[in-house]
């Protein structure tokens, strides 16, 4: 296990990297990340293509991510209570049957909407156990960098995985590309079963909860849950990870309106587009790379300040470039998490680690749908612009809630 540092020791990538473990993890993950996006960008095409219908192709494309509050709050106990060799193997496994399903057969549309939710109701226990096997391996500022490895290589896979979806679709046809995505769930699922050891779950403290460890998964789960959101230090840091994230994704869902209402050139939406993870590379890696543990921890709410400030000058209309620049510059702001890890993974309880990080995963992923609605709403009665700005209002306030708690 990596040591310790203290609280201004830094930690490199290349130490992180060095640990197997986590090295298993890490590349694992990128593979099935860059499967997700490969299946989802297939299956929205072969639904719509189906259908003819734009609701059902976005159904097909979002319908991954509400589940998973449903999974964290009657399965997230699993991620502590089952051996986590077990948890995730199978959860890849599941993935892998579902994409084969999908490709070798042709469903009706609504199966493959039940199917999509179904798979994502599992994705939290998965997340949940990785994560805390990750926690348990790197200590210190060793964690706070394996985090930021994860978040660059996440959005590295989503872009891979999305253009190759693109790519796949056109060469092999959607039934063909979702069975090479069950090749690589297939793939991340045999080493995680041949190389990762056959640990044990989490170790339950004594006590109340010690007595109430032979409960059904479900009480379990909802207990588990409704304790760490009870707990104020912890649920402070779940909304500070959880809403600006979710306000940033409302302003994202309006650069297509906004470009065409402002007649940009064609293109320009994928542009400004790219603009916002590039941007959160570079946040993640600057900030990892060039400063200590206390500084990321001083900087949480000034880099939350720079997440949503560029978004409100998005109320005077910028050109193509200046657009692409300020999401750019508002995509860097995303490191500001970095800074948030070691006192969350501090704030919550060994015992519950596992399922702590089961609600963050599944939290992240639902609000972050909830934010195009809200804004996409808000921008029919003041135009994309506005709602932009709003949003980034909203993302500057929420740095000053965090420096008043």
């Amino acid at each position: 296990m990596t040591s310790a540092p203290t609280p201004e020791q830094r930690a490199t990538y290349r130490e992180v990297l060095a640990d197997r473990r986590f090295r298993l993890l890490f590349v694992t993950r990128i593979l099935t990340v860059s499967a997700d996006s490969l299946r989802i960008v297939t299956l929205s095409t072969l639904v719509f293509a189906a259908t003819g219908s734009p609701l059902f192709g976005a159904l097909a494309f979002g319908i991954g991510f509400l589940p998973q509050v449903a999974g964290s709050l009657l399965l997230g106990a699993l991620a502590d209570r089952a051996r986590p060799r077990r948890v995730i193997t199978v959860g890849y496994g599941i993935q892998c049957a579902a994409a084969a399903v999908m490709g070798a057969t042709h469903l009706p549309v609504a199966a493959i909407l039940f199917l999509i939710a179904a798979v994502a109701f599992t994705t939290p226990a998965v997340s949940g156990a990785s994560n805390r096997l990750i926690a348990e391996r790197l200590t210190g500022d060793a964690y706070v960098l394996g985090r930021s490895l994860s978040n660059m290589s996440v959005s590295a896979a989503q872009l891979a995985g999305l253009a190759a979806g693109g790519a796949a679709v056109g060469f092999l046809g959607p039934h063909r590309a979702l069975l090479v995505s069950a090749g690589v769930y297939l793939a991340a699922a045999a080493a995680v079963r041949l190389q990762l050891p056959d640990l044990p779950p989490a170790q339950q403290t004594v006590g109340h909860e010690s007595r109430q460890a032979n409960g059904s998964l479900l009480r379990l789960s909802w207990s588990g849950n409704t304790k760490l959101l009870a707990e104020p230090r912890v649920r402070t840091l779940l909304f500070a990870q959880w809403v600006p994230p979710a306000l940033v994704a409302g302003a994202e869902s309006l650069v297509v309106p906004f470009t065409s209402s402002h007649r940009m050139p064609a293109g320009s939406a994928g542009l400004l587009l790219a603009c916002l993870p590039l941007g959160m590379f570079v946040g993640d890696l600057a900030i990892g790379r060039f400063l200590g543990p206390a500084a990321r921890e001083r900087l949480v709410a000034p880099l939350i300040v720079v997440l949503g400030l560029p978004l409100v000058c998005f109320a005077l209309e910028p050109s193509r470039v200046v657009g692409a620049a300020l999401l750019l510059v508002s995509g860097t702001g995303f490191a500001y998490a970095l800074g948030l890890q070691r006192p969350f993974l501090e704030a919550v309880p060994e015992a519950r680690r596992g399922q702590a990080f089961a609600l963050l995963t599944a939290g992240l992923m639902s609000v972050q749908g909830v934010g195009p609605v809200l804004f996409g709403a808000v921008a029919e009665f003041t135009g994309s612009g506005d709602a932009m700005a709003l949003a980034g209002l909203a993302t500057v306030c929420m740095a000053a809630w965090l420096m008043i708690k």
